[in-house]
Order: structure tokens, then C-alpha cells, then sequence
């Protein structure tokens, strides 16, 4: 691992969120788990620190308020819901700050998930945490990779991270972060409004999942031979 950061988690007690926050610790960085409380926060970060017990090179993970969890942090991700998204991001102070989105803003109907039209088409969650923290560098990464699996007993999962965002530098650091779950480094796939194809393509791979009942992720051919 090239780097250790120290990672502000917001969303951190929800699935994603929670899982993430596992697999960076679980290779050696600092977590704080994100909660609108930190009566919230505090117990999944002890389910989190237990099932790291005994694993070495494991990095502390805690428990915190969204404010003092961003404020001790130097990587933020965000993994939270897309409703209510903007009224949480206008309230962190993000400046400085290297922020990675992974909000996916699905909604649900009885044809199954579909992916949420934003500003007209102009527009995704990842560009609204940028409008809204632009003192921040905000990248888009992890919108696609399985909750499930990142919870699981495996050590890496056979996907592929994607990530977008126009400063090359913030860019590395989510790639150098997708190493903790796949092995590799993650996919610089293009500027910050990619995020607008990233966030819906989840809402293809639940339909394959509850067409084959599997947790798929996505894994791209032809980088084999390739420095990322």
C-alpha cells in the first residue's frame, strides 16, 4: 500500500458505508464511522474493530458525529442516501478536503430499479457534493461494488473501481483506496460528470442480480498489461 489515510466514512452505519469503512481498516487505514450521532455510530464501529480481532495491520476504527468525523479526517467519503444528500453535505466542512461519492440516486418502482434523472440529465450526486463543497476536490469511486461482498469472508472482490473526477490527484488517492477491495488499483475512467453513467449502472446490476440471484460487479478486460 503506497499510502495510509486517515477516512471520515458519512453513511458509515449503513451498509455501504460500513463495509467500506471494513475493508480500508482492514488494510491498514484509519476509519471514522459517520453518524448524524455518536451514540449511532459507536456500536457498528465495535462490530467493525471485532471482526477485525487478530487480523494484522489493521487500522483503528471509531465511531463519530458526521462533523467530527470529517474533522479528523483528510479522505471523506460519502456514502449516503440520495434523499436528503445536499442538506448533509451543505452542513460538513469539506474544504481542504479530498471527498469520494459513492451516492447512487436510484429510485424504485414495480418494473424494478432505474436511475434518478438529475438536473435534467446535467447533472449527478458526486457534481452536487462538488457545487455544494467547492473548497473540497470531489471524485466519484465505489458507486458499484456490492455491499454484500464487501462484508464478506473473501479477501478481495473480482470487480473492477471506477473512478471520476477532473483533479488527477484526488483521482489517485480513490484509486489507491481500491486496492483494499479488489487488489487493484482502480480504473481512471474520465472526468467528474461520468458520474452521470457510474450512478445509474447500479441500477443495471440490481436488475442482473435479481434476475440470477447474485451480487455481480463489474470488471473491465484489456488493463491486464497496464500501469493504473
Amino acid at each position: 500500500m503506497s499510502s495510509s489515510y486517515r477516512i471520515a466514512v458519512i453513511g458509515g452505519t449503513g451498509p455501504q458505508g460500513k463495509g467500506l469503512g471494513y475493508r480500508f481498516a482492514r488494510h491498514g487505514h484509519t476509519v471514522v464511522l459517520g453518524s448524524r450521532s455518536a451514540e449511532k455510530a459507536e456500536p457498528v464501529a465495535q462490530e467493525v474493530t471485532e471482526r477485525l480481532a487478530g487480523l494484522e495491520g489493521a487500522g483503528q476504527v471509531t465511531g463519530a458525529s458526521n462533523a467530527d468525523a470529517v474533522a479528523a479526517a483528510d479522505v471523506v467519503l460519502l456514502a449516503v442516501p440520495w434523499d436528503g444528500h445536499d442538506e448533509l453535505v451543505a452542513t460538513l466542512d469539506l474544504a481542504g478536503k479530498t471527498v469520494i461519492s459513492c451516492v447512487n440516486p436510484l429510485a424504485f418502482d414495480k418494473r424494478g430499479a432505474h436511475g434518478r434523472v438529475i438536473d435534467e440529465g446535467e447533472g449527478s450526486a458526486a457534481e452536487h457534493a462538488q457545487s455544494l463543497a467547492p473548497e473540497a476536490t470531489v471524485v466519484g469511486a465505489f458507486h458499484n461494488v456490492s455491499a454484500v461482498h464487501l462484508w464478506g469472508e473473501h479477501d478481495y472482490l473480482d470487480e473492477d473501481v471506477l473512478v471520476v473526477g477532473d483533479v488527477v490527484e484526488a483521482k489517485q488517492v480513490a484509486q489507491d483506496l481500491a486496492v483494499a477491495v479488489t487488489s487493484r488499483r482502480g480504473v481512471d475512467a474520465g472526468k467528474l460528470r461520468l458520474a452521470r453513467v457510474l450512478e445509474p449502472l447500479t441500477a443495471v446490476l440490481i436488475s442482473v442480480n435479481r434476475k440470477y440471484k447474485v451480487n455481480s460487479g463489474i470488471r473491465l478486460s484489456g488493463l491486464e498489461d497496464v500501469e493504473r
